[in-house]
């Protein structure tokens, strides 16, 4: 259900149920969950890029194990983007709904297709987006999530990058090369400042405006010590592309 592939330091995962338009089964879950956490803790991978097999990225829950006992896997994944310091880049293509948007919402950088299209459609089965919406919130603030959540409307990707749930729009025929172009350099960054800098972004949040301040400074000054920050002033000095030593170069 899920194909794993690695190239360089690039780990490529994609949902791979198009019969089910790669809807969320229990499985799926917690083999999505277990590949990013094993990714998150691999040194050799600087960039995760999640896709969808077939005409669609992610439908939802599978409706099929709604009586399950779901409530574990799902907090886990739904809040994967907050936890990993690897950074996650999804490309979209098709429908991404309810936990699909969720899924979206998680991803640090999200490209999607002109044609594919979101919503937050649990409020159309009786139900709430209860365990997403946290991550929705963070993408694109409470009021638009809430007016998302009770509607229950689709919206294309157009309207998603406008929102702040996506960044990027591209023609389908070059979705995969876009969002491979920009995992690809995210991976090839320095995965010292990478991991120390979302690594921040978690430690920020809920502390008041002096106390991150006081974090950022801490930050700023352990990566001034690192390897990776003496290697890029050299390079950008002499003018030439850095070898990060986080990457094994010598």
């Amino acid at each position: 259900m899920l194909d794993v592939d690695r190239e360089g330091r690039l780990l490529r995962l994609r949902l791979n149920r198009p019969e089910k338009r790669n809807a969320l089964n229990l499985a799926l879950c917690r083999e999505l969950t277990a590949a990013i956490e094993a990714a998150d803790h691999d040194e050799g991978v600087g960039a995760i890029l999640l896709t969808g097999a077939g005409s669609s990225f992610c439908a939802g829950m599978d409706l099929s194990e709604i009586k399950r006992d779901l409530e574990e896997a799902h907090e886990r994944l739904f809040t994967i983007g907050r936890r990993v310091t690897t950074p996650i880049v999804a490309a979209v293509q098709g429908a991404a709904l309810a936990g699909g948007t969720g899924l979206v919402a998680n991803a640090h950088v999200v490209v999607a297709s002109e044609g594919a299209f979101f919503g937050l459609t649990e409020i159309r089965i009786g139900l709430w987006p209860f365990l997403i919406f946290r991550a929705v919130v963070e993408a694109v603030g409470e009021r638009r999530a809430v007016e998302l959540g009770i509607t229950g409307r689709f919206f294309d990707a157009h309207e998603a990058a406008r929102i702040g749930l996506a960044q990027h729009v591209t023609a389908p025929e070059h979705l995969e090369a876009r969002a491979t172009e920009i995992a690809t350099a995210l991976a090839d960054s320095s995965s010292e400042a990478m991991r120390r800098g979302l690594q921040y972004v978690k430690e920020a949040r809920g502390l008041s405006y002096t106390e991150a301040g006081a974090a950022a400074q801490r930050s700023r000054r352990e990566l001034f010590a690192t390897a990776d920050f003496a290697e890029g002033v050299r390079a950008f000095r002499e003018k030439r592309p850095p070898k990060w030593p986080s990457h094994g170069a010598t």
